[in-house]
């Protein structure tokens, strides 16, 4: 599967060998100790360090549950009239599709991923930067791009990225995209981070948001033994930044996230400080016991499969 993705999350990979992300995040580390791919927070990659980045073939099957749930409580944010900027990715894709139903609303973006989602909405209008097309995901760069949006200043921008962590803020492979990521946030008046939980931790090579100009960052539930994400919303908390958590769950609602009525805000969805556990649409929960114990056979066998797949 990483072999064909590019990457992988724990959650599909349990799901594919159906066994726990306990047990595959222990077979992971086993195929990492053999070099044949590399552990990234919630997911495994092909071996290539801080520069690799995938395709938007690969980032389009990745964590797509998330990422609508996301996609869903973000929207709630759009108000009827307003102006915002959306940067490249799938997860923003995902918002765009949602963004059509907001009548007034005036959209500045450089991803033609966006544009596309909006192109039929006729209540909303949609600016398109200049510059060079990235074909990897589909997004304008260079100078063209930067220089467009000079002058320019709208409510919100939002944005994703490779990679979120609470000392560097959110940051991407491409040094072309990371700046105009940053020319996106200078026209903002308040920024807002869309990150799965695979995302959390992940440290890539180029900065575009630091910590301190994050309003508010919309993520997913982590997994429940998943304590390097919930260390990671702890220490973005303590930063200021405002976190709301999409539930992604059967009982999360018909659209898979915290569902909010119209025009409503989510809650500073955060942990108290010293809290350790797992963050749900609008409370911190702690964590279970979760039992380790797994057979060597079985284990091999699993590993065995993974590489297959």
């Amino acid at each position: 599967m990483v072999r064909a993705n590019g990457a992988v999350s724990l959650r599909e990979l349990a799901r594919v060998v159906q066994t726990s992300e306990v047990t595959v995040r222990r077979d992971v580390r086993a195929l990492e100790a053999e070099g044949l791919l590399d552990r990234r927070h919630g997911g495994a990659v092909l071996p290539g360090g801080f520069t690799r980045e995938s395709g938007f073939p690969q980032k389009s099957h990745l964590a797509t549950a998330e990422k609508t749930a996301i996609a869903d409580v973000a929207a709630s944010l759009v108000e009827e009239g307003e102006a915002i900027v959306v940067g490249a990715g799938t997860t923003t894709q995902e918002l765009a599709r949602r963004l059509a139903r907001v009548p007034g609303l005036t959209v500045v973006t450089n991803s033609l991923l966006v544009a596309q989602a909006l192109a039929h909405a006729n209540r909303v209008e949609v600016v398109m930067t200049g510059g060079t097309l990235r074909g990897s995901n589909y997004a304008l760069v260079g100078s063209g791009a930067e220089q467009s949006l000079q002058g320019l200043r709208v409510s919100r921008a939002f944005l994703s990225g490779s990679g979120l962590t609470a000392e560097r803020g959110l940051s991407t492979s491409n040094m072309l995209s990371a700046s105009v990521d940053r020319a996106l946030v200078q026209a903002a008046a308040e920024v807002v981070v869309l990150a799965d939980h695979t995302k959390l931790g992940s440290d890539t090579m180029f900065q575009t948001v630091p910590t301190d100009v994050i309003t508010r960052l919309v993520t997913d539930e982590p997994p429940a033994h998943d304590e390097r994400a919930a260390t990671e919303l702890q220490a973005l908390a303590d930063q200021g930044v405002q976190i709301a958590v999409a539930g992604t769950g059967a009982g999360s609602g018909p659209a898979g996230g915290d569902q909010l009525p119209p025009g409503a805000r989510p809650r500073r969805d955060v942990p108290l400080p010293g809290q350790r556990g797992r963050m749900v649409a609008g409370q911190f929960r702690g964590q279970g016991g979760g039992g380790f114990a797994a057979e060597a056979l079985e284990r091999t066998a699993r590993v065995a499969d993974l590489r297959r797949r």
